[in-house]
């Protein structure tokens, strides 16, 4: 069952669209990521969800009534923002008891949903403290604790851990997978930050400038990007991208050709491309010193160490490539061959950038 619907919605401030036709179901109870770049529309889609923003043209459905009329205050909607927005006059016992309060909830019922959202997001012992004497993590789970205490169907998240550090947000992601499965609400996060929305998300929406780039899981968003934007999106460092041609049977890379498998061929030949690209991933690239079935010869160009991980940048074609592997084995000046891993290859039109389609005996 559909719990969120957009049906071609649309948003402008004034002259400007922020949001292009957008179609969206999000399941009931599904634990959803709207991810994309600073200034895409995604928190623009989170707060037409709200009701903070309202729909300029098209329909917005929630639990299957029409919402665009709908006030803020009677969506059962439970929001954390980036900022935690907390009262700073209240103690946290205040602070997250507050919503309950104003609804005229009962006392009873607001002292045990409170004790229990302390207790689940490790705040007990702080209830007589005010927001001024709790860290940066403190504050923000009391945050979480607030939304979490009104049991609302929608629970609605716009990058609220971006104000923690490395370590901090590692435990919160944790945290936050823990609270969903407990309560079961849709929970739609808003975030710039792929790797919480690879380990947060059960499907991932992302979105560039209005548009609704691919709505798929976290695996297939990684694994089958639906366009080049998507693939050099996801990944980190993000995917080698190079103009490539087909000439019979063969791939040409700058000035080298190498064999391109009957399954890529066959794929490929399915639709005519006039431009066609060719993408992989930095760690799907191997290095070696003899030349291989599926290898062309480049010259390593700048090396980085990351500690547990190691960086060659070559350049094919004029561009620049990087391969990640896990040992430091080649140097700067170095002739090796690098190695395309056909299992691990995606292919793009080069006009329209999207994929085109992989293999179906691929199993990704």
């Amino acid at each position: 069952m559909d719990s969120i619907r957009f049906e071609n919605v649309s948003k402008s401030f004034g002259k400007t669209k922020v949001i292009n036709n957008l179609n969206l179901s999000i399941e009931k109870g599904e634990r959803l990521i709207l991810l994309g770049p600073s200034g895409c529309g995604k928190s623009t889609i989170l707060r037409m969800i709200s009701g903070l923003e309202s729909v300029s043209t098209g329909n917005l459905y929630l639990n299957g009534k029409l919402a665009n009329n709908i006030d803020s205050g009677d969506r059962d909607i439970a929001m954390v923002f980036q900022n935690y927005a907390l009262y700073p006059h209240m103690t946290i016992e205040e602070n997250v008891g507050y919503g309950l309060k104003i609804h005229k909830e009962k006392k009873d019922v607001i002292k045990s949903r409170v004790a229990e959202a302390i207790g689940i997001l490790g705040l007990t012992g702080l209830e007589g403290r005010y927001p001024r004497e709790l860290s940066g993590g403190q504050r923000q789970r009391v945050a979480l604790a607030r939304a979490i205490v009104k049991h609302s169907d929608f629970f609605l998240l716009d990058e609220p851990l971006s104000n923690l550090d490395a370590q901090l947000r590692g435990q919160a992601r944790k945290e936050l997978v823990k609270i969903h499965e407990m309560y079961g609400q849709t929970f739609i996060y808003v975030t710039h930050d792929q790797i919480e929305a690879m380990t947060v998300g059960q499907r991932i929406a992302l979105v560039s400038e209005g548009d609704l780039q691919m709505l798929d899981t976290p695996h297939n968003v990684y694994h089958r990007p639906a366009n080049i934007f998507v693939a050099k999106f996801i990944g980190s460092p993000s995917m080698n991208i190079i103009n490539v041609k087909l000439e019979g049977r063969e791939l040409v890379l700058g000035d080298q050709k190498v064999e391109l498998p009957e399954m890529w061929l066959n794929q490929i030949q399915k639709e005519e491309h006039s431009q066609l690209k060719l993408g992989i991933r930095p760690e799907n690239v191997l290095f070696t010193r003899e030349k291989t079935k599926y290898s062309i010869e480049v010259d390593i160009k700048y090396v980085e160490n990351y500690g547990n991980r190691v960086g060659f940048y070559t350049e094919i074609g004029g561009e620049e490539m990087i391969s990640i592997m896990p040992e430091d084995e080649f140097t700067v000046g170095e002739k090796v061959y690098w190695n395309i891993l056909p299992e691990r290859l995606h292919f793009f039109d080069g006009n329209t950038t999207q994929s085109v389609g992989y293999p179906e005996e691929m199993g990704r």
